[in-house]
């Protein structure tokens, strides 16, 4: 979960001169027209091509093409999640009907003061019902099934180095490089292992963090620690290929590379597997639409609607991807058995966190529960909720 970000605001060009920080401001007008034209603002929490931020450009794109002479499009990037409001003040200034913000700051507060405006903000912390307004809206993919399948994809991998001789069941070992020990974080690397032991029983799970969201020096050093450790294929969630780099230059032993948020191959082209991200576009596109028909947001986009305007969904709803598989470094069927699952996540037919595990809390060792008769993620909100370890088979280290 992105928050306490540490990233370093950049000037903010001429639609927010008079603003106190200095972000990046584009306007890009894709409406000529009088008429029925909304205006959108889109505001990222780092630069736009960094992986996180990037998957969500494609959905600002997405909604540019598709709603060609409707929509004027504002966007201002690198914003710290305390500056938040400044360039949320300055998109109402210039008269956005509806905002996007992939932020964790504040913005609900805003949303009270501006109830003709909606704002649609990456879900992070559930809030009481008392800070919610009608226009205020939170959204997120249900990232653990991707997390899932991607591991599912490294196991594939690791049974084919098993299989021919080059690893040791007993050396089927995983590396996490994690940006911090937050909900969604663990959340994201249980699924990632627990698809992974589904096709190699022995599997288990190093993870090491970095405690910073977008260092690619501190994430490609934790990456090489994790290598050293005798780790054969890592994922990641944090903003930077340094994890992709890493793999893609070591030599002591196989190393591969399971990508978060955007393909890494490009970087990586003989190391990275495959990756899974959050596809934003179903809801930044279904949330413009509303606004454009005057109707409510929860009512045109289609995903499940929660509690205070929360929205979620998976690969039933095309808002969890994976992306293009790296064939040529990939054991034979793993696009069928890739297709596969997807087709039973739409059916229902995967319960991610099940097995004969005992999951610990970090935060308190007495605690405990038996995932034997399974535990159901995102069930009421699109913000994961589980943050357990796994006994003997996910290892943290500093």
């Amino acid at each position: 979960m992105k928050r306490n970000r540490l990233i370093a605001v950049i000037v903010i060009l001429a639609l927010v001169a008079a603003a106190a920080i200095g972000a990046v401001v584009f306007l890009l007008t894709s409406a000529r027209q009088r008429g029925n034209v909304v205006t959108v603002g889109f505001i990222y929490d780092n630069e736009e091509k960094t992986p996180y931020s990037y998957a969500f450009l494609l959905a600002q794109e997405a909604a540019q093409s598709m709603y060609q002479g409707k929509v004027k499009v504002m966007m201002i990037s690198n914003v710290m999640e305390e500056q938040l409001s400044v360039p949320l003040r300055s998109m109402i200034d210039n008269n956005c009907d509806i905002i996007f913000t992939n932020c964790y700051g504040d913005m609900r507060t805003l949303a009270k003061q501006y109830p003709d405006v909606q704002f649609c903000q990456v879900s992070s912390d559930p809030y009481p019902a008392s800070e919610a307004s009608p226009n205020y809206h939170t959204f997120k993919g249900r990232i653990y099934e991707g997390r899932y399948l991607s591991g599912v994809i490294a196991g594939m991998k690791l049974k084919q180095l098993i299989d021919s001789g080059e690893l040791a069941p007993e050396d089927a070992k995983l590396g996490f490089v994690a940006a911090y020990p937050y909900t969604e974080v663990i959340s994201g690397y249980t699924a990632f292992i627990l698809g992974a032991r589904s096709v190699v029983p022995e599997a288990t799970l190093l993870v090491r963090y970095t405690y910073t969201w977008s260092s690619y020096t501190k994430e490609k050093q934790c990456a090489e620690r994790l290598l050293d450790d005798g780790c054969v294929i890592l994922s990641q969630h944090s903003d930077t290929v340094g994890p992709a780099v890493a793999c893609e230059e070591y030599m002591r032993h196989p190393a591969f590379h399971i990508a978060y948020n955007t393909d890494m191959t490009d970087v990586a082209p003989t190391r990275s597997l495959a990756g899974t991200h959050i596809e934003w576009t179903p809801y930044v596109t279904g949330a413009i639409r509303a606004v454009l028909d005057h109707r409510p947001i929860e009512e045109t986009v289609d995903g499940d609607v929660h509690p205070l305007n929360d929205m979620s969904a998976g690969f039933d709803k095309g808002w969890v991807a994976i992306t293009p598989l790296n064939a040529g470094i990939l054991p034979p069927g793993t696009q069928e058995a890739v297709d596969g699952l997807i087709d039973d996540f739409r059916d229902g037919k995967i319960n991610v966190f099940q097995g004969d595990y005992i999951a610990i809390d970090p935060e308190d060792e007495s605690q405990w529960i038996d995932l034997h008769d399974g535990y159901a993620e995102n069930a009421d909100s699109s913000i994961p909720t589980f943050d357990y370890i796994l006994q003997d088979v996910v290892t943290v280290v500093n």
